[in-house]
């Protein structure tokens, strides 16, 4: 595949989790791929079976939601699932994958049609969501942004106030679309 890369036994700078360190420990392969590969690729896909006459944003997304709704199913009626999913098949872990395949390529499809640079797009709500929760002010917390703004440290409820501004005025955007 084309402007991907397969690794064995070693961790590349883009794998700094502990299931790519553990992977690599164990010297499986790990196939890298990035988000403007998933584009081209669903592009691609989609071009080559005439389908980009339905991928309009508002099929993409009720797509995605489709897809979001199947997620859903492997995890209802099931409780609370501890990280690393213990006790699960390998049949039901394969099947959370290809609907977590689904979920992330209607997301890319759905992201290109809209000309959204999904990677930028992503980086950039880090940055506001850093500021919206200042780690000495959350850790540890599951409290809602507005809790951290109305806290009596001036500068971080300045940035958090700066950084609902920002996404208020983006989501503005988002909705004329």
């Amino acid at each position: 595949m084309e402007g991907m890369v397969e690794e064995e036994g070693e961790v590349s700078a883009m794998d700094d989790d502990e299931d790519a360190a553990a992977a690599a420990a164990a010297g499986e392969r790990r196939l890298m791929v990035t988000l403007d590969d998933l584009k081209n690729k669903m592009a691609d896909f989609a071009r080559e079976r005439d389908w980009d006459q339905f991928h309009s944003p508002r099929n993409l997304l009720l797509a995605l939601v489709g897809e979001v709704g199947e997620l859903s199913e492997i995890f209802q009626w099931r409780g609370e699932v501890p990280k690393g999913l213990p006790g699960w098949r390998e049949e039901e872990r394969e099947h959370l994958g290809e609907e977590l395949s689904d979920v992330l390529l209607y997301l890319v499809r759905l992201s290109d049609v809209c000309g959204v640079d999904l990677g930028r797009a992503v980086l950039r709500k880090l940055e506001l969501n850093a500021l919206k929760y200042p780690a000495e002010q959350c850790k540890g917390s599951s409290k809602k942004h507005t809790h951290y703004s109305n806290s009596t440290a001036a500068p971080a409820a300045s940035a958090s106030a700066r950084a609902n501004s920002i996404e208020e005025s983006q989501n503005g955007f988002s909705e004329k679309l």
